[in-house]
Formats: C-alpha cells, structure tokens, sequence
C-alpha cells in the first residue's frame, strides 16, 4: 500500500479522501454532508492508503492541545476492510508523529470500532461516551515516545 499525505483542499489526496469519507459516512453511516465537511478540513494533514492508485483508506490530522495530534475522519472503504489497511494508515501516522516529535494522537472512536485501536495500543480516556452525528464514541489515546526516550 502506498500512503500519501497533504494539506490542502485542491490536492488529489483531500479529493480521494473525501471520497472514501463520503461513501462511508455519509452513504454508509447516513451522516449529514454538512457535518461531514468542517471547519477542520482547510488545515488538516490528509492521508490516503492506495491499492495499485486505488484510494482504500484514510484519515486526517489536527493539531491537539500539548504538542498531539487529533486523528479524525478514519474510514476505509467496505472492499478494502479486513485487510489491515487501516491499521497500517494508523501505523504510518503514528511513525510521522514520533519523527515529528508529537507527544500522542487522540481520537473519536466509534464504539463498534474500539477493539480495532486498541489492538493499534490505543486505550481509552476518562471522557463518558457521546454521540457525534448520532453515532456513540468514546475518546482513546495513544502516547507516543518522544526521541531520545527509552
């Protein structure tokens, strides 16, 4: 798989990202396009997992409080799932945020999608369960180790 990332929202990764985005939320989770598409989609780091150029797989990156980064928007298209790509997306973020000396990501996980981060070393925060476009989540957290740490 090769993974792309890029700010900006004329770039083909932010187009074939918010294609993957609208199939899944909005065709498959029946989430509202005005809510799908925010304020955040300017300024965040797109990223795209192609298959032989194939979009399969994406996510988005906001800066967070205290040097983390919010991973958003993940989703992976519904041929593409049960193959690791979106694990191995998440992976390549999280290699990106070490070498950037990010000090953790944070998300918004579905509820039905929590043992997927979890076994990515994800684990849960104190924050109670909420609906975000109707859908339960619940907040995970990854630290990263800065450099120089063992």
């Amino acid at each position: 798989m090769e993974i792309k990332s890029e700010t900006g929202l004329t770039t083909k990764t932010y187009q074939d990202a918010l294609m993957i985005r609208r199939t899944v939320f909005v065709t498959e989770q029946k989430v509202d396009l005005a809510i799908e598409i925010d304020e955040n989609d300017p300024i965040a780091i797109n990223y795209v997992g192609y298959l032989a150029q194939v979009p399969a797989t994406t996510a988005r990156i906001v800066p967070a409080k205290n040097n983390g980064w919010h991973v958003q928007r993940v989703a992976t298209l519904k041929e593409f799932r049960h193959h690791h790509y979106g694990s191995a997306l998440l992976n390549a973020i999280a290699t990106d945020a070490q070498a950037q000396n990010i000090a953790y990501l944070i998300l918004d996980a579905q509820i039905t999608a929590i043992p997927f981060y979890q076994q990515l070393g994800y684990h849960l925060t104190e924050r109670s369960e909420f609906l975000d476009a109707g859908i339960r989540h619940r907040e995970m957290i990854l630290t990263l180790h800065q450099k120089g740490q063992a």
